[in-house]
This record gives structure tokens, C-alpha cells and sequence, in this order.
């Protein structure tokens, strides 16, 4: 399988005029894995620029199993800072 980075992604454009809104605070790339999803169709690879309320309700998506947020960043005047991918958390 190929790097999520070296795929068209659908949504947002890295250039797009969301990215520099006053509001947006996150970028996210995500596969949607659910019909029921808000974005897309099962199976697309997606890239967003969200506000917080955005973000957060793409974890909750993401909590739902409809989404798998594969890598994300912190929004700051348009500039992308400190992109990561999604870090898979061990549960004891």
C-alpha cells in the first residue's frame, strides 16, 4: 500500500482557500471507512482544513469508526506546523 502523501487526495487542496480562514486551526488527511461518514465515500482518502468544532468532530467521527485520521497538523495563519502522523495509542 502506498504512503497516504503519495496519493490524490480528495477534499481540500493544500493551496485551498480554507487553509488561510481566520478560523482554521487544523489540517487533517483521513481515509472514511463508513458510509455514514460526513465526508466522502468509503474508501477515499480526504485532506481538510477544520475549525476547532471541525476537529473535534472529526474525532468523534474518528471515535465511530467512520474515519481513520492517518496524519494531521496544527493551523496557524494559514502556515502548516508540526505535521504528524496519527499516533496509534497502546491500551494495558
Amino acid at each position: 500500500m502506498r504512503d497516504i502523501s503519495a496519493r490524490e487526495l480528495k477534499g481540500h487542496n493544500i493551496l485551498a482557500v480554507e487553509r488561510f480562514r481566520d478560523e482554521t486551526r487544523w489540517m487533517i488527511e483521513f481515509s472514511v471507512r463508513s458510509p455514514r461518514a460526513a465526508y466522502g465515500s468509503p474508501g477515499d482518502e480526504m485532506r481538510l482544513f477544520l475549525t476547532e468544532d471541525g476537529y473535534q468532530a472529526a474525532l468523534l467521527s474518528q471515535q465511530r469508526r467512520e474515519i481513520k485520521i492517518k496524519r494531521y497538523a496544527h493551523i496557524i495563519e494559514g502556515h502548516i506546523l508540526g505535521f504528524k502522523p496519527k499516533k496509534h495509542r497502546r491500551h494495558s
